[in-house]
Order: structure tokens, then C-alpha cells, then sequence
């Protein structure tokens, strides 16, 4: 019996959520019909068709079909699964490949010139869709309402047409948050800079944009683009649209914003939307103009050392431990603040979590290499994890090579086989249906070949003794950290040896406690390239951590 997955979805914008279970039915409905067995169902629900990158369902769908869990998937329709011309292609190119064909209800078994044809068509809808959204909000910008989305300040007015429709777009200020914004303006011109701001209305409690807690970019935003509660021109009765486009990126799937060029921008008076007199403005726009040019003198300070020193153009972390520093009470991050300490992202920029505790950097820089060398790597650790690992590793060299015996040993047997019909052939023996007999030893060749062609190569056979030479390579890393001319492709090493570094106050005053956490997978990819010369795939990841004194 055909065992089938059947796949639904549906997007935010235009449809609701019951349509998947509707999605779902009548696929069932069909399976039912064709006495196939359904297997399992997968949906991703208020998810663009735009890109199926970022989709769970989709993601999950193809690894079950990779592992041969069912022979068909079957959905609605091939919009269902996405409307992104490449995306459909590459869903197609791997369940081929996998051998799991996509049949949907309204095209049939989906083919080559689905995928191309449907896919142009998709694409094309998507972009008639985006032109017509858009010219759509510019006619609601045009006549003062809003072009999209709820800014602080304000609220939605409810109102219905002739029909009994609602009438989108239309705003009025919110009197107890437009309060909050004259305040953050006034504070601001007063020279409090966003961060006290920030932290001042989250310790009275004082909800920000959408009931999420206050921080500073929040109220500084970015000037140019006039995100921020201090750039945003609505405030004195100015909508502005189309500063912004929207893009896919299509590495990720998420959308990344473009500043519009000036003349392309919808500017329309909105006076009775007006939060702040000219004179508040005016101050935050001079006190925003003498912060920008002392900023840009530091900035143009750090360009003409960047440009001395070529080596900093590569992007590396700031320091040793940058992006890999968290707190233990409200799992931010740490990262350096003021004397070269690290501190509490979360506690510096919105108040909010009590780990007031910092750190010097070469402090917890010298704590880590000490728990790194001593106690995550030490050499009995490092026995047991490598003999582990070893066992695994040879284990999948065994189960490979068994299966690339038999496949050889049957290739001998089908190409006899084959060698024998032909000889016959030239004998003059032939009947009707040996040409079906050749036909499926061909294909049968051709399966196996394709099967042996596609063994990976063995990783190498492990011994539980490269756990001596793990033990001397990290401790070697550790001393080339401290030459200089080593260290900068030491620091990159032993980045990939910590997942992360949890600081935790102590009960004694400015005690803090540090944890020291290595994923194993990493840890031993690291140590096989030294002590064999060689990356191999890795199995099952583990998590150790140490407490660092």
C-alpha cells in the first residue's frame, strides 16, 4: 500500500487558520478514494508562500522523506507548498532525489514542467500581488491615513462604511501614551541620554510599544531611517511612507529593509495627528545633531586606525570572548562596557535584571583558558570522550562497509546475468520477454551503481591513544594565546572549542561565578583535525560544562 505525507499551509494576510484543516480534508478525502495509507500530515501555518526556508513543516517534510518514512506527499496544490519559483525546484530536486514524487489535487503528479511553468506563473502572481498592495496603501496614505502598522501614540479608530466594511487606516492619539512621548522628548532635550530613559519607565512600570519593555534603541532608533521614538515625524503631524523597502533575503528568508531614495517618498500633512509642538523638536533635533558630529569624530578616529592595521578589516570578534559571554540570571548577553569589563546587556540597557555584577575581561579571559585546559580538558575527559566517540565512528565504518560488500557482490551477479541474455541473443535465442527481463537488470545496474557511487568514505578508525595528543594540542593553544603573533588564529581555535560562558553573582560582594560550557561534537571535530589531519562527519553531539574558579 502507498504510504503518503500530506502537507498544508496556509499565510496570515489573506486566509485563516481553519484553512488548513479544509487543506487536510479533502487530501484525506482523496487518499481514502485512492486506498493509500497516510503516514503523517505536516503544516506550517501564517507563513508566507513567498519562502519555504524558514518553514518547520517543510524542513521536517524532507528529512522524513530522506529517512524513507512515506512514498508520496500530497497536498492541495502546488501554491500550497510555496510560491517562490526556486524554492518549489529545490523542494522537487530533493524529494526526486529521495524518490518521493509531489502529487497535488489540482495538478496531478508533479513534474519538470510543473515546477517551471506553475513556478513562473507563482511568481509572477506574487509580484502582481506586491504591486497592487502597494498601490493600494499609497491611496490610503494619500487621503492621511495610515500606510500600515501601529506606531506609539495612537490607537486605531473603528469605524465601518455604507456596507458595514471597516474602514482601515484611521488613527487618533492615545493620550496616556502620547503623554510618554512628550516625556522621552523633554528628557531627551534635557540632555538624559536613551539608556537612563529606558530604564527609568521600565523601574515605574510603564509599558513600551506593544506592552514589551522600554530600551534605548528603542527611543533612539535611526535617524535617517526614522525608526525610534526621538525620529519619528508623525509626532509633529508629518506621515511619511515608502521611506523604506522591504526585501527577502533569500540565504535566510527574512526580510531586510532598503532606504528609498528621498523622491520616492509619500509626504502628507497629518495635523490632527500631531503629539509635540515645533519648539520639543527642535531641541531633540539639535541635541540629536551635536551627538551625531562627537560620534562621527570618534568614528572617523577609528576608521584611521582600522586603515593602518589591515588585519582589522576581517571581521574578527572584538575580544577573545565576544558574543559568547551570558548572564546566569536572565540569560542575556555580556559584553564590554566602559573600563574594558564585561556587564549585562539587559541590566545596562533596560534596568530590568538585577545581575549588576561586571567583570575585567582579562579576568574572565584568564579564568576560561584555566577551566578550558584544566578541568573541561582534562586528559582523562578527553579519554573517555575520544574511546566514545571512536566506538561510534567505527561502528558507522562497519555498517558501511557490509552495505557496499552485498551492493558489489549483487552488481556481479546482475551484470552476469545480463552477459548471459546477451550471449543467448547471439545465439539466436530470443524471446519476447527477455527484452523486460533486460530492461529491469539494466535498471537494477544502474541502482546499484548509482548506490555504490554514493558511499561515503570512511572516517578514519579512531583510537582511544589520540585522546594524548587532544591533551598536548589544547594545552599548546593556550600558550599561543599568549604570543602575539599566534594569537590571532589561536582565539579563532578555541572560539569553536565554548558554546558559551554563564556569569552568575556570588553571595559575597562582587563575587561572580563562571560556567564554562563546550559542546563535545565541536570539541572533538577540533581534536580529530589535530591529531589525524583530517574533518570527519561527527554523531551524536553532547554538552559538558565546568565551573571556572
Amino acid at each position: 500500500m502507498t504510504r503518503v505525507a500530506l502537507y498544508a499551509r496556509y499565510s496570515s494576510d489573506n486566509q485563516r487558520e481553519a484553512s488548513i484543516d479544509d487543506q487536510l480534508r479533502i487530501c484525506r478525502e482523496q487518499a481514502k478514494r485512492e486506498k493509500w495509507k497516510i503516514v503523517g500530515t505536516y503544516k506550517d501555518a501564517g507563513i508566507s508562500g513567498a519562502s519555504m526556508i524558514l518553514r518547520p513543516g517543510v524542513q521536517a517534510l524532507l528529512q522524513d522523506a530522506q529517512a524513507g518514512q512515506f512514498d508520496m506527499v500530497l497536498a492541495e496544490a502546488l501554491d500550497r507548498i510555496s510560491r517562490d519559483q526556486a524554492d518549489v525546484a529545490t523542494l522537487f530536486k530533493h524529494l526526486k532525489f529521495a524518490g518521493v514524487p509531489i502529487v497535488t489535487l489540482a495538478e496531478g503528479e508533479i513534474s519538470e514542467l510543473h515546477v517551471g511553468l506553475k513556478g513562473t506563473m507563482n511568481a509572477l502572481f506574487l509580484k502582481d500581488l506586491a504591486a497592487k498592495t502597494h498601490r493600494g496603501i499609497r491611496g490610503r496614505v494619500e487621503d492621511g491615513k495610515s500606510g500600515g502598522g501601529l506606531c506609539y501614540g495612537y490607537k486605531v479608530v473603528k469605524k465601518l462604511d455604507s456596507r458595514g466594511d471597516p474602514i482601515r487606516g484611521d488613527r487618533e492619539i492615545d493620550e496616556a501614551e502620547a503623554n510618554v512621548v512628550r516625556r522621552i522628548l523633554r528628557d531627551y532635550a534635557e540632555g538624559i541620554s536613551p539608556r537612563v530613559i529606558a530604564k527609568t519607565l521600565n523601574e515605574e512600570g510603564v509599558p513600551g510599544p506593544e506592552g514589551r519593555l522600554w530600551n534605548d534603541t528603542t527611543i533612539h532608533g535611526h535617524t535617517k531611517r526614522g525608526t525610534g521614538i526621538l525620529n519619528n515625524e508623525l509626532y509633529i503631524g508629518r506621515l511619511i511612507w515608502n521611506r523604506l523597502r522591504y526585501l527577502k533575503d533569500p540565504s535566510t528568508g527574512k526580510r531586510v529593509s532598503r532606504l528609498n531614495p528621498e523622491s520616492e517618498w509619500i509626504v502628507k500633512d497629518v495635523p490632527d495627528l500631531r503629539i509635540v509642538d515645533d519648539e520639543l523638536w527642535q531641541a531633540v533635533k539639535g541635541r540629536q545633531a551635536v551627538t551625531s558630529a562627537k560620534y562621527a569624530n570618534v568614528a572617523e578616529g577609528v576608521r584611521k586606525h582600522h586603515k593602518k592595521n589591515r588585519l582589522n578589516g576581517t571581521h574578527r570578534p572584538k575580544t577573545l570572548l565576544s558574543g559568547l559571554v551570558f548572564c546566569g540570571r536572565c540569560g542575556g548577553p555580556f559584553s564590554i562596557r566602559g573600563s574594558d569589563r564585561f556587564a549585562c546587556s539587559t541590566h545596562v540597557t533596560k534596568g530590568v535584571c538585577s545581575n549588576s555584577r561586571t567583570i575585567l575581561r582579562e579576568d574572565l579571559e584568564r579564568r576560561v583558558l584555566a577551566g578550558l585546559k584544566e578541568r573541561m580538558m582534562a586528559p582523562e575527559v578527553a579519554a573517555e570522550a575520544m574511546r566514545a566517540h571512536a566506538e561510534e565512528t567505527n561502528r558507522l565504518n562497519r555498517e558501511r562497509r557490509s552495505n557496499g560488500d552485498s551492493w558489489k557482490a549483487e552488481l556481479v551477479k546482475v551484470e552476469k546475468q545480463i552477459r548471459g541474455i546477451i550471449e543467448a541473443i547471439k545465439e539466436g535465442m530470443f524471446h519476447p520477454s527477455m527484452k523486460g527481463e533486460m530492461d529491469a537488470l539494466e535498471a537494477r545496474k544502474a541502482e546499484l551503481t548509482e548506490q555504490l557511487a554514493d558511499i561515503p568514505e570512511d572516517a578514519p578508525d579512531l583510537l582511544p591513544s589520540a585522546s594524548a595528543i587532544y591533551a598536548k594540542k589544547v594545552s599548546a593553544l593556550t600558550e599561543a594565546l599568549a604570543r602575539p603573533d599566534e594569537r590571532p588564529q589561536a582565539a579563532a581555535a578555541l572560539r569553536m572549542l565554548i558554546e558559551k560562558i554563564v556569569l552568575t553573582p556570588g553571595p559575597e560582594r562582587g563575587e561572580i561565578f563562571a560556567t564554562l560550557h563546550g559542546e563535545l561534537r565541536t570539541i572533538l571535530e577540533w581534536a580529530e583535525r589535530q591529531a589525524i589531519g583530517k574533518t570527519s562527519k561527527m554523531t551524536k553531539p553532547a554538552v559538558g560544562a565546568a565551573g571556572l574558579s
